[in-house]
């Protein structure tokens, strides 16, 4: 099967797998809010500095990055679309987690990946329709659709502003009850998420086997290249490596959960563009978790000869 073919694969979506795919991603936002509290926000108060670099690396350095990857690789319209389209989503909330893993800035992570969901609510639809408008093969793809910028956002607001709201407004009228669900709740969306994907990749293995090397290889590409033009754009802006550690992260783990919905909500004709928001749900908890591993060492291996030449 040509790459070509790859923009003209279906993938196997049984009917109302798509409302249980919103559903699901609705409790993981949920699962977010119950976390977040207006202190979060008041990080960018404390720290304007480094939460405005990561958030600027998210929003825009990546997304003029997916461009240039594009147009450098030349892939397949569909996987080119979903490049753009994950690159367009905010990050996801496994980066609290890996940044905390890798001993970086976990405030920071917070407060970013909370003003960059809330924000992502205007931010995903203009930089999905402006990027993919500048390339003549997604901007193809885009007509064809009669993507329309208001049911985008609209549906952007559905699956993230409103589960964003009420799990905040938990939070704060019954913060015992956020308490007592924070964990479980988490731990089940997540769960939720992660065998949707996994079921949704096994029904279509053969596309996935067909395009394994493309599919696969392009997807590290650019989730390494994300991973490392975060802690770029962090060093260049004179940051410490706790906040470096930590918006590296930010920009490297993406919401592909809310990519998937844009997917099928929108290009359901389109196996390149899915599989690529799929397998990078995958792809990027294995390279974050390793990196963030490698990090955690080394951190810690810094920390024990810094205790050790202090107490000599």
């Amino acid at each position: 099967m040509s790459g070509a073919q790859l923009d003209q694969v279906a993938l196997a979506l049984e009917p109302g797998s798509l409302v249980v795919l919103n559903v699901v991603l609705a409790l993981v936002m949920i699962g977010v809010a119950l976390d977040l509290r207006p202190a979060d926000f008041a990080g960018v108060a404390r720290a304007p500095r480094a939460a405005i670099v990561g958030l600027l690396g998210q929003v825009v350095v990546l997304p003029a990055l997916t461009f240039a990857l594009v147009l450098l690789l030349r892939p397949p319209p569909s996987v080119a679309l979903g490049m753009m389209l994950v690159a367009a989503c905010p990050g996801g909330n496994m980066s609290n987690f890996i940044t905390h893993l890798a001993r970086g800035n976990t405030e920071l992570s917070v407060t970013m990946t909370a003003l960059g969901t809330v924000l992502a609510v205007a931010t995903t639809p203009f930089n999905l329709a402006f990027w993919s408008g500048l390339n003549a093969d997604t901007a193809a793809l885009v007509q064809a659709v009669a993507l329309s910028p208001g049911e985008l956002v609209g549906t952007v607001v559905a699956v993230l502003g409103a589960p964003l709201a009420l799990g905040m407004l938990v939070a704060a009228r019954w913060p015992r009850a956020a308490d007592r669900l924070r964990a479980p709740f988490r731990l089940f969306s997540m769960a939720c998420l992660g065998l949707f994907i996994a079921i949704g990749i096994s029904r279509n293995a053969g596309v996935l086997v067909d395009h394994w090397a493309l599919l696969m290889g392009v997807v590290a590409l650019h989730n390494g290249l994300a991973l490392l033009s975060g802690w770029l754009v962090a060093r260049t802006a004179g940051l410490q490596g706790r906040d470096r550690r930590a918006i590296a992260i930010e920009v490297g783990i993406q919401n592909a959960g809310l990519a998937l919905v844009l997917a099928f909500d929108f290009f359901p004709g389109l196996g390149g563009t899915a599989m690529i928001a799929a397998w990078w749900g995958v792809w990027h908890l294995i390279a974050g978790l390793t990196l963030a591993t490698v990090w955690r060492r080394r951190a810690l291996r810094a920390e024990d000869a810094q205790a050790q030449a202090t107490t000599t």
